[in-house]
């Protein structure tokens, strides 16, 4: 099936970034989001992140993750937690203001995440589509819910794998060189964002190229770039790394603590969040003692050690951490509903995004493999360490697309879709831009 090319954004669209960034906006003054978390030092406050960011703008540089002074570190992807430090620098260390100011970046990320959205849908289903996925997107409270509640990368991220998305799109049929350098150095800006989304870039590039190849069009000159300014954009970073530690750290150095507490004579396929230093006081000391590194090899070697004695356990609470990252995680309640509409609304949405993407599959849709590649291996990592709602949160601008699009296929069959304008009506409604 034909891709059409790139359209220009209609007004209509773009209207909905400033409307729902004002929206988000007065949701954290009404909800008073702005108030920092006081207890243990205001941790809850950017967590590790917070922690960096402070150090940062105290002039202690990338380090103490969790407070004290643990020394330099490379626990978290750099981006987010230089942005908080300087925010901090700024507006001040765990202030009500610097508070606002982070959940307002925030909110305009997620809200620009509006603009590919649209632009991946429309070349990938239909003007249609594209239309609803933009409202679905701009106008969700359950998107406002992460924007303005958690400071951290989840806006962000879903930002970067949405351009990323609709770059490998545009690579099936772009010529020449420069869509081969933006590829390279979002996936760069990507992965110090966050590092988990390099999951799905070797799928990515191979989806690339034989889409290309079946076109005709060569690839190794592109790939090779690519690759080269990818690896630029990380290197001031990796260098940093090695010269602090004395040998190769990519990128961010926590794993062994992130699969300890997941995978730990409590485990039941969620995180065992008690092992964590910020927690745990002989935890933090170790973590002291041991520096960084020391600290995150003891980690890894105590859940191998988990592992291998209790393979079995293991092997059924990685298939929880599965149903769980789909269905949601389990929430203590003291409801006597047999149902737990929380995670019923969660797991909805999972089911519509997967059924939409095997839809788009078997009707071979421009890009359908591309989002069914990202479903099998992004999630991958969450069901051998654990999962989280905000885990899922990355991929959901395209899970929110294979929803409107199964919607609308559904509407198709029974007479009573989705009313909008037709094509050219709503490609401008006032004049495209």
């Amino acid at each position: 099936m034909a891709r059409p090319s790139r359209p220009a954004v209609p007004k209509s669209v773009l209207w909905l970034v400033p409307l729902s960034f004002i929206i988000q906006v007065a949701l954290i003054g009404l909800l008073h989001q702005y108030r920092t978390r006081t207890p243990e030092d205001h941790f809850g406050f950017g967590f590790e992140m917070g922690r960096v960011g402070r150090s940062i703008a105290l002039g202690e540089g990338f380090s103490s993750p969790y407070g004290g002074e643990t020394g330099v570190s490379a626990w978290e992807p750099p981006l987010y937690p230089y942005l908080i430090g300087g925010v901090f620098k700024i507006f001040g260390i765990y202030t009500n203001t610097s508070a606002w100011v982070l959940l307002s970046i925030n909110s305009l990320l997620a809200s620009l995440t509006t603009i590919p959205i649209f632009l991946i849908a429309f070349l990938t289903f239909s003007p249609r589509v594209a239309i609803w996925s933009a409202r679905a997107w701009a106008l969700n409270p359950y998107i406002w819910y992460w924007s303005i509640h958690w400071i951290w990368d989840t806006t962000l991220t879903p930002l970067m794998l949405a351009l990323i998305f609709l770059m490998a799109l545009e690579l099936e049929q772009l010529p020449g060189l420069r869509g081969w350098i933006l590829f390279g150095a979002l996936w760069g800006i990507g992965a110090l964002a966050n590092p988990s989304m390099l999951a799905f870039l070797p799928f990515c590039g191979l989806w690339i190229w034989w889409r290309r190849s079946r076109r005709g069009l060569p690839s190794v000159a592109g790939v090779a770039l690519s690759s080269l300014i990818f690896f630029l954009v990380l290197s001031p970073w990796l260098i940093r790394n090695y010269e602090i530690f004395g040998r190769f750290v990519f990128i961010r150095d926590d794993f062994g603590l992130q699969l300890r507490l997941g995978n730990n004579k409590f485990s039941d396929g969620m995180l065992f969040a008690s092992l964590q230093p910020n927690l745990n006081r002989p935890e933090f000391e170790n973590f002291k003692r041991m520096g960084e590194l020391g600290y995150e090899t003891y980690c890894r070697q105590r859940a191998f050690e988990w592992i291998r004695a209790n393979f079995q356990r293991f092997a059924v609470i990685s298939f929880k951490r599965f149903f769980y990252f789909w269905n949601g995680v389990p929430r203590p309640t003291d409801s006597l509903a047999p149902v737990d509409f929380r995670s019923s609304l969660f797991l909805a949405s999972s089911v519509l995004g997967i059924w939409g993407a095997g839809r788009a599959i078997r009707q071979k849709r421009p890009g359908a493999w591309l989002f069914g590649g990202l479903m099998l291996t992004y999630p991958a990592i969450y069901y051998f360490v654990f999962p989280h709602a905000r885990y899922r949160h990355p991929i959901e601008p395209e899970l929110f697309i294979l929803a409107v699009f199964l919607i609308s296929e559904v509407g198709k069959r029974s007479g009573s879709g989705i009313e909008i304008a037709p094509a050219n009506e709503q490609m401008d409604a006032g004049k495209a831009v």
